[in-house]
């Protein structure tokens, strides 16, 4: 601590709280469309130049510049093939060398989905890294807090018209990633522009990390709003904190008032205590989750089960696993093995296996191997998804 005369604190301002101190003091009336022009007013005092501000589209295939004041904008950039999308799958800065300078890119970390912040200096030394990582600190959280405020984001992030039911979905969700130090979640939908019955939800409350994933009935807007139901009643059966098996049953009541008696859904509920990687769960007519401990999978999750959400099944029985650190546990809906080509063979867990365990060899995040999986199992799918497709992976990372 640097002290002044008489002993007191130095409380003068220095570069760095003047250069976050002015994003700070107009954050909370800047209209959405501004943050650009505070952002690229902050990183050019550094000697900052062509900020940019990327955000992932809904397929997870690129990140889009967000045309903005003050911002600069450009092409799509591949997530697969570029050093931004380096920066959104690794989560850490990425540096290219320009001939004019260097390109630092920097995620945009919110504890939840993410995006890529890229400006370009002459030269870059310890202290601008230091200075540039909590300006995208600071960038991340106003996206984050204006995010409902507008519709500029979810324009940016769309590539292709968007159905009804997908916007109901995509409205309902949660972050698709989120990475805290004792756990780590992603998921990815398909097909993203047509989503309709798939969803999941989670929660982390002290040190109980809460999931769903359900698959509703049928296709489109009825879809979309049976899934809606679910979902709402989960989340009111959660926050009221009953047991396991009473959520599903309270699920169950409020779908079967609501809907028809052929109307149902599938699903998948869970408890995991992080402290003791202690995992619980509930199924209700949907495929067993799988294991995977040192990057191959160990099995099925198998557990008696009761009947779909809104058929009026017996309460279920709980089952429970203790997991070890940095066992990963992927839960998934039936689309994503039931889909095969006329005339052909399903797809298969099988061969969802093999591809698990292909994909889990590297040490990867969640987040890079759930989307990895997702579109590598849509390749070998030849691109059909007739079916909504969904999973979800989780770590306990002890």
């Amino acid at each position: 601590m640097t002290l002044g005369r008489l002993g007191k604190p130095d409380r003068s301002e220095s570069f760095g709280e003047g250069l976050l101190g002015a994003v700070l003091d107009r954050a909370h009336e800047l209209p959405p469309d501004r943050i650009g022009l505070v952002i690229a007013e902050t990183v050019g005092r550094l000697g900052g130049r062509d900020p940019q501000i990327l955000l992932q589209d809904y397929g997870q295939q690129r990140l889009v510049p967000l045309l903005a004041e003050g911002l600069t904008g450009g092409e799509p950039l591949s997530i697969d093939d570029s050093e931004a999308g380096r920066c959104f799958l690794t989560s850490r800065p990425v540096e290219l060398a320009l001939a004019d300078g260097v390109r630092v890119h920097l995620p945009l970390l919110d504890g939840g989905d993410q995006a890529v912040l890229a400006v370009t200096l002459d030269a870059v030394d310890d202290d601008d890294r230091r200075i540039l990582r909590r300006i995208a600190g600071l960038a991340a959280d106003l996206l984050q807090t204006k995010n409902n405020h507008t519709d500029l984001f979810f324009r940016t992030r769309r590539s292709e018209p968007m159905s009804v039911a997908a916007e109901i979905q995509w409205s309902l969700l949660p972050p698709l990633t989120m990475t805290m130090p004792r756990v780590a979640v992603a998921g990815v939908l398909e097909p993203a522009y047509d989503i309709a019955g798939d969803s999941f939800d989670y929660a982390l409350n002290g040190d109980t990390f809460h999931l769903a994933v359900i698959d509703a009935m049928g296709h489109g807007l009825n879809a979309a709003t049976l899934a809606t139901v679910a979902i709402g009643a989960y989340r009111h059966a959660r926050r009221i904190s009953i047991e396991l098996s009473e959520i599903y049953l309270f699920m169950d009541r409020a779908v079967a008032e609501q809907f028809a008696p052929d109307h149902f859904v599938t699903a998948q509920m869970m408890r995991l205590d992080t402290t003791t990687g202690r995992l619980q769960w509930v199924n209700a007519g949907h495929p067993a989750p799988v294991l995977i401990r040192e990057h191959r999978v160990m099995g099925r999750l198998d557990s008696p089960t009761t009947l779909p959400v809104g058929f009026g099944g017996a309460q279920p029985q709980v089952s429970s696993v203790m997991l070890e650190p940095g066992d990963r546990v992927l839960c998934f809906t039936d689309g994503l093995i039931e889909e095969h080509e006329s005339g052909q063979e399903q797809f298969g867990e099988d061969q969802l296996i093999d591809w698990v365990n292909q994909l889990e060899k590297a040490d990867r995040g969640v987040r890079a191997v759930a989307r990895d999986l997702s579109h590598t199992l849509k390749r070998a799918r030849g691109e059909a998804t007739s079916d909504d497709a969904t999973l979800v992976l989780v770590e306990w990372r002890g």
